[in-house]
């Protein structure tokens, strides 16, 4: 496989459950090591893997809050400054002191979200981050995509929805077993990608 990003791109990397898409996202971030080959990365890096994995299922969500928000790289300072919006985003006002192992997955994955988009980074990893939440919650995402791209940071999104990947990215990667079989515009890519559904 032969990736070249460029500083600022807006990638989407599509295919079928199993070609790699995660695989190649937590190889970038570094949770997986490359068997053969090289792989530059120049950035700092915020995954958005696995959203939620990182709780501490005994504690409340504020405390949850706090807790991977430092892991994050954030100053006590800035949590507090961000607080009110974390949980705004996430849309849990009510449940802020019960534990996060009651709440849903869906639950799981807003918080988790809009903690992680506090982080600073120079490149975001994103693994189907607008398939949890409502319509609400997902236009809420996209507006801070749309935010990102602006600042002129690089993204790379591993998504199913075609319309996502038409409207938000620059170029896209459509995969099959491990392998890049298509490279081009987000429209080109989606073309291939249904051709090969209907094979």
């Amino acid at each position: 496989m032969s990736l070249d990003i460029q500083k600022g791109d807006f990638v989407g990397i599509i295919g079928r459950n199993g070609s790699g898409k995660t695989t190649l996202l937590k190889l970038i971030a570094g949770i997986y090591r490359p068997s053969e080959g090289t792989m530059k990365v120049n950035g700092k890096i915020a995954p958005f893997l696995e959203l939620g994995i990182g709780f501490q299922p005994e504690l409340s969500a504020r405390e949850n809050i706090v807790v991977n928000a430092t892991l994050l790289g954030l100053t006590r300072q800035q949590i507090k400054e961000k607080f009110d919006e974390i949980v705004a985003f996430a849309e849990i006002e009510n449940f802020l002191d019960l534990k996060i192992k009651n709440f849903s997955a869906g639950m799981k994955a807003r918080l988790a979200f809009a903690i992680a988009k506090e982080a600073d980074a120079d490149i975001y990893l994103c693994d189907e981050v607008l398939a949890v939440g409502d319509e609400g919650f997902q236009k809420k995402c996209m507006a801070v995509f749309e935010k990102w791209k602006k600042e002129g940071k690089t993204i790379l999104l591993v998504t199913d929805c075609s319309n996502q990947m038409c409207a938000l990215c620059n170029k896209s990667f459509f995969l099959e077993r491990g392998q890049v079989v298509a490279a081009g515009s987000p429209h080109e890519i989606v073309d291939r990608y249904h051709q090969s559904l209907a094979l």
